[in-house]
């Protein structure tokens, strides 16, 4: 496909791009693929060979007709030599094709919308976990691939301890989203650490790291194999369509919801924030005293959490009621909250080099649980 020894590569797992012409590295065009059976598309990650010492313009078309793009502006893409090491690279939008600019080191590069968290690594995580005996990790079910959805129990049940559940990436795209829970569930792993042993002799964390396996494979946004975007599931979830969210939502009727964490990535903020249950109808005086307990705790548990930026009031409208905080609010009567992470970079601490990164979205996650420390004794 190359006349000058260039190739690009995205056959491998969370690879997504389509090569439009490769004549030069100056002139590289490319286009991101949507999902499978839907509209959505703003996730890239391939590989470039064949490159090194020479100045690579590489232009994705249909930028354009991304999901959301305004996620384009005042955006970075990542690059990594080893796909464990990732920084910023040039990029600009210019309101058609996003435009990344680099002259690789080394023969490959890869290329992507944000750190990539593969299955390997999560096979990886769950393995680590399992070492402890804190952790039970069992298979609530099978995605529509056929592949496990996994859940770990940190910690022993006990009636009189608080149900504490956290998923993440149900927007498979939204990788920040893993990382935030590996950093999570290795706190919460620390024997020497006393916020953990404390939270651990109250509370049980029932953890999903990745509601969306398929959609993560696949290199999808937003969608699971089917093209169903899981996060407006929640209300009717089906064996056809999300068998992920039946699992997930049958397993919490099983075991009951004190306190619910749904850990996602925002395209265009670029800021950490919360998102409540304000237009629920069963929202009341004592969740919103939760609410505003957590978010003052998390303010003073980290720097990179900040309540002046977010969504606006009432933004979901008619879809409330289909998205997992909302939903597992509503039916629980306990203090949920949607956690969102930026693509781009917390504009309130700016980091040049690698912007919002895997590592601070670890620390995010780690810092998490001192703020559901802080309202554990008021959950019930």
């Amino acid at each position: 496909m190359s006349n000058v020894g260039l190739r690009i590569s995205s056959a491998f797992d969370g690879g997504n791009i389509e090569v439009v012409e490769l004549a030069r590295p100056d002139d590289v065009q490319l286009r991101i693929l949507p999902d499978r059976n839907s509209a959505f598309l703003q996730w890239f990650y391939f590989r470039l060979q064949g490159a090194r010492g020479q100045h690579c313009r590489l232009r994705l078309l249909n930028a354009c007709d991304a999901a959301y793009p305004d996620g384009w502006v005042d955006y970075k893409a990542v690059a990594s030599y080893d796909r464990r090491n990732w920084f910023r690279v040039p990029t600009h939008f210019d309101g058609e094709s996003l435009v990344i600019e680099h002259q690789p080191a080394t023969d490959s590069v890869y290329f992507a919308y944000f750190a990539p968290y593969s299955w390997e690594r999560h096979l990886d995580l769950l393995a680590r976990a399992e070492g402890s005996p804190r952790v039970r990790v069992v298979s609530v079910g099978e995605s529509l691939d056929g592949r496990p959805l996994d859940l770990l129990q940190i910690g022993s049940a006990d009636p009189e301890k608080r149900r504490v559940w956290i998923t993440a990436r149900q927007h498979p795209g939204e990788t920040m989203a893993e990382w935030f829970m590996e950093g999570l569930i290795e706190r919460l792993l620390d024997e020497s650490d006393p916020v953990t042993r404390k939270l651990l002799g109250q509370a049980v964390f029932y953890l999903v790291p990745n509601m969306n396996p398929d959609g993560s494979v696949r290199g999808h946004l937003r969608t699971n194999a089917a093209g169903v975007n899981l996060n407006r599931e929640w209300h009717a979830p089906s064996a056809e369509r999300s068998p992920e969210v039946l699992a997930v939502r049958n397993q919490m009727d099983a075991t009951g919801v004190d306190l619910y964490l749904d850990i996602h990535g925002d395209e265009g903020l670029p800021y950490n924030f919360v998102v409540g249950c304000e237009n629920n109808p069963g929202y009341s005086a004592r969740i919103a005293g939760l609410e505003g307990a957590f978010k003052d705790a998390f303010l003073d548990a980290s720097p990179d959490f900040q309540v002046t930026h977010g969504y606006p009031q009432g933004q979901f409208e008619e879809e409330t009621l289909t998205l997992a905080s909302n939903q597992v609010g509503q039916r629980f009567d306990c203090l949920a909250l949607t956690l969102e992470m930026p693509f781009k970079d917390n504009a309130d601490l700016p980091g040049s080099l690698q912007g919002w990164s895997p590592e601070r979205s670890r620390r995010l996650g780690a810092a998490v649980l001192q703020p559901i420390l802080a309202v554990q004794a008021k959950l019930r």
